[in-house]
């Protein structure tokens, strides 16, 4: 068999390309590139998707974070919890606003913001804490009821990452739309990905809304008249029209996801492999998760990555060092031992190959390859 993968943006390519050449050729004849019409289409059409009031488009989803926290007014002084496993992104548009990332660990079996030690963290720091990032990681969504419930006790805006769960609901909440503002990728590998970068940010409160639209344009309320210190974060109209295209699929696309991650489990279960060489995610409660990402926790990580490796599978490690271990971030005074679960998974978290084209035949290639580097040992 050749090389697999882990993911094969070519392979969904080929099932689109009339239509993406189509959108991409509207947009070439119209010449207006940034913002305008198809943008607007676009943000119209993901906010009905998505069940909310307002949808902006922006530059990246690093940037929909960095927007979000602008626009709440974060800034010097101010704390954010956030977990310390997740990208780096997530914690960047905390410290860029002179804010401070306040830690809180996981959970330990499905890598999402501990509740009850989120609950310890805003009673001991009420005073102090203005923000909560929960990240809906790997495509499973956090328990938003109970971090919303929290977050209005203690007085605390909701920023939701949903920048690897797009599509992934709890009953008719969609991912995004439970914080005041919930910020998403269009990273080429998300399960709503653009040919480049692209990003965006939904809300419920029409002022966030009008804040965020100035805040992109330089904080422009008028032509040349800046309410605001805003940035240069706009969504081009070529991604736009390619997300049009695809969130016409997406739904379809999210339901391949779950299938073969729920193949993946039956095959694990059926090969039979020693207690704990490797856990499976559990599956999602209806789209709860929608697996962005394939992610099991490996024994002897490092070795199985690199047979693998020599096998012709491709994975990636999401993340093999925590945040609050990061150089970076050294000033903030975390040390090892602080967050013990965000650092065990960190030591053995592995994506395997997960898209929706791949063949069952490939998945039963990947666990065979795995199983035969645990019945080496």
């Amino acid at each position: 068999m050749e090389n697999i993968p882990i993911i094969d943006l070519k392979a969904q390519y080929r099932s689109i390309r009339g239509e993406v050449r189509r959108a991409i050729d509207e947009v070439l004849e119209s010449q207006q590139f940034i913002l305008g019409p198809t943008v607007e289409k676009f943000e119209h059409e993901v906010a009905t998707y998505l069940g909310c009031r307002h949808a902006i488009g922006v530059a990246s989803g690093s940037d929909a974070l960095l927007l979000s926290l602008m626009a709440l007014g974060i800034g010097a002084g101010d704390g954010v919890v956030v977990p310390p496993f997740t990208f780096i992104a997530t914690v960047t548009a905390i410290t860029r606003l002179g804010a401070t990332p306040i830690f809180v660990d996981i959970e330990p079996e499905n890598f999402l913001l501990d509740v009850e030690r989120l609950d310890a963290l805003l009673k001991k720091h009420s005073d102090k804490i203005k923000a909560a990032i929960p990240v809906h990681l790997f495509g499973r969504m956090c328990p938003m009821a109970e971090i919303a419930a929290l977050a209005a006790r203690h007085r605390v805006r909701v920023v939701e990452d949903v920048a690897q769960a797009f599509g992934a609901s709890a009953g008719t909440k969609a991912a995004g739309t439970i914080g005041a503002l919930g910020c998403f990728s269009f990273f080429p590998t998300k399960i709503l990905g653009g040919m480049g970068d692209g990003g965006l940010v939904a809300t419920g409160e029409p002022e966030l809304a009008a804040k965020l639209r100035m805040l992109r344009a330089h904080g422009e309320s008028a032509k040349y008249n800046h309410t605001v210190a805003g940035v240069n974060s706009r969504l081009d109209a070529i991604q736009a029209a390619v997300l049009r295209v695809k969130l016409r699929h997406v739904d379809a696309w999210r339901e391949e996801r779950i299938r073969r991650a729920d193949l993946y489990q039956k095959l694990f279960l059926a090969a039979g492999l020693p207690g704990g060489a490797v856990r499976v995610p559990a599956p999602g409660d209806g789209n709860s998760h929608v697996f962005n990402y394939y992610v099991v926790r490996a024994e002897r990580r490092d070795e199985l990555k690199t047979f693998l490796t020599a096998a012709g599978v491709q994975t990636e490690i999401y993340y093999p060092l925590p945040l609050h271990l990061q150089p970076c971030f050294g000033y903030l005074n975390y040390r090892a031992g602080d967050f013990p679960n965000a650092e065990k998974a960190a030591a053995e978290v592995l994506a395997l190959p997960l898209y929706p084209e791949l063949k069952a035949e490939v998945q039963e290639c990947v666990v065979g390859q795995i199983s035969a580097f645990y019945k080496k040992w």
